[in-house]
């Protein structure tokens, strides 16, 4: 299965372990929790599942590539202690905790999470001595002496053989105690992906026009050449930072992710492109409705290559605007949520102003350094807190420099404040909006009902953040071809199913 179809099968999987009956008790008894054995290949995103799994299900996740454990550090070191055994003192050895169960019961301690997953990357791949060891606890949920709590599920992932020289295979009574799932990699499902996480235009456009390209591990005579998912989102935060700095991105630095020469060459090219169409093409004038004639007709007997950069570039450009739109969108919901805890505080607190503020702040940011400690935060929710606590201190410092020693006053100065965000935020969306219907109108004036205009609405229907806009502010254009375009599809398959009753008769 793809990552997608394996992510909701853990996801339904740890759901299932975790579901408890009316006496407290867990629907399937621990013993017959089988741990989750997830094959495929490296780099494709296992330990990214992981971690997003965990935080939907707002459990903890500690986290351990085992080929870089010992037989010691995963059983724990031996010790002697003294027992009894029918009247008898005996000498006996025994052993400290593993040093990855200890860490459960420290995430345990630390976050108060008492239920989570133990993961555990590259589990096939470990030492001869330690190779024993790993299949009893695959088996029995063991360490040395010692089991992981109830409520933690064991995850193990590793790399078919084809991938790793180093692969132990599982014998048949370790398989019969694990859940297998086989993952493959899959472009269209981590575009999706790529899409949420905001990768680079430039790396989405090449990959659009070199699927091939997306995930490739072969041998050849100077060694391993490969390219990877993992290769690719890396990559992208380079090619961001170094855009930032004014930094050159060369094959060189390209050929530090994707470490395959060929094609660390052949994007390092494409990328040199993609900047000059960003440059030749003025996006910002097309999005405010102001594109050059000139610059249309251009576009309109261009290869196909710099027809599709280009519609990257909008779409790039587009997609900052839907999602700085979500992001403050979001924001606002969080601070309106904690502005309504601020009233409730100044009409019943009998403290001034400042020191409501310190509290709330306060709990804000002990909630945020909890989050985090626990891994319940992706990206964007980090953002949100870390900026609502700032808005929260720059609150309290007006209420200082102002001297709103009344609570009342205090909080009709914050909501003035927070009515002008409000009013920023619907300048945002229309800004937003205008730029999406001029960016139709711009292809419909170009290249009319192509196939230019199909790739656009594609790309705009497969990413988060433009549904999510679209599905709350609408847009006009879109409605209107897409319609279309599920029209022309039916109307194609009706075609079709006449041609095939013709060759039938």
């Amino acid at each position: 299965m793809n990552i997608k179809e394996c992510k909701i099968e853990i996801r339904n999987t740890i759901q299932a372990y975790l579901k408890k009956d009316e006496f407290g008790a867990y629907m399937i008894p621990v013993k017959h929790q089988r741990p989750i054995l997830l094959m495929g290949p490296p780099g494709i995103g296992k330990t990214a599942i992981m971690e997003q799994i965990a935080r939907e299900c707002e459990i903890g996740l500690v986290s351990y590539t085992i080929t870089h454990h010992t037989r010691q550090s995963a059983i724990g070191l031996p010790k002697i202690e003294q027992r009894s055994f029918q009247g008898l003192e005996y000498t006996v050895t025994d052993y400290t905790m593993s040093e990855i169960i200890a860490s459960v019961f420290e995430k345990m301690e630390n976050t108060g999470l008492k239920e989570g997953i133990l993961f555990l990357d590259e589990i096939n791949c470990v030492s001869e001595t330690l190779a024993p060891t790993m299949l009893q606890f695959l088996q029995n949920k063991t360490f040395g002496n010692h089991s992981i709590p109830e409520g933690w599920i064991v995850v193990g992932a590793g790399n078919p053989p084809e991938y790793n020289r180093s692969v132990r295979e599982f014998d048949i009574v370790t398989l019969d105690r694990v859940k297998r799932i086989e993952l493959i990699e899959d472009y269209n499902v981590w575009k999706e992906y790529a899409y949420i996480q905001k990768l680079h235009g430039s790396i989405l456009s090449y990959l659009e026009i070199k699927k091939n390209n997306f995930y490739i591990i072969e041998m050849s005579v100077d060694g391993k050449q490969f390219v990877t998912a993992r290769g690719w989102e890396d990559l992208s935060q380079i090619l961001y930072a170094y855009e930032v700095l004014h930094l050159p991105v060369t094959e060189e630095v390209v050929r530090g992710y994707l470490q395959h020469p060929k094609i660390a060459k052949d994007f390092a090219n494409y990328y040199e492109l993609y900047l000059k169409y960003r440059q030749d093409y003025q996006v910002q004038d097309i999005l405010d409705g102001k594109a050059e004639l000139h610059l249309k007709r251009q576009l309109r007997t261009a290869g196909f290559d710099e027809r599709l950069s280009v519609l990257s570039l909008l779409l790039d450009r587009l997609s900052c605007d839907f999602y700085e739109s979500y992001q403050m969108g979001e924001y606002l919901k969080r601070l309106h949520a904690t502005l309504k805890e601020v009233k409730e505080y100044f009409a019943n607190a009998y403290m001034e102003p400042e020191v409501i503020m310190t509290d709330i702040i306060t709990q804000k940011e002990k909630e945020l350094a909890d989050k985090k400690l626990a891994g319940l935060l992706d990206r964007t929710q980090g953002q949100v807190l870390n900026k609502l606590i700032l808005k929260l201190y720059y609150f309290k410092e007006q209420i200082l420099l102002n001297r709103l020693k009344e609570n009342d006053h205090a909080f009709s100065y914050i909501k003035a404040e927070f009515d002008a965000m409000v009013e920023d935020y619907q300048n945002k969306i229309t800004t937003t909006s205008n730029s999406l219907e001029n960016s139709f109108i711009f292809l419909e004036e170009t290249f009319g009902e192509s196939q230019e205009l199909v790739v656009f609405l594609t790309e705009l229907t497969g990413n988060f953040y433009s549904m999510k806009f679209i599905g709350e502010h609408g847009s006009e254009h879109y409605v209107k071809h897409n319609q279309s375009l599920l029209f022309s599809d039916t109307k194609q398959e009706l075609l079709n199913e006449i041609e095939e009753l013709k060759q039938l008769s």
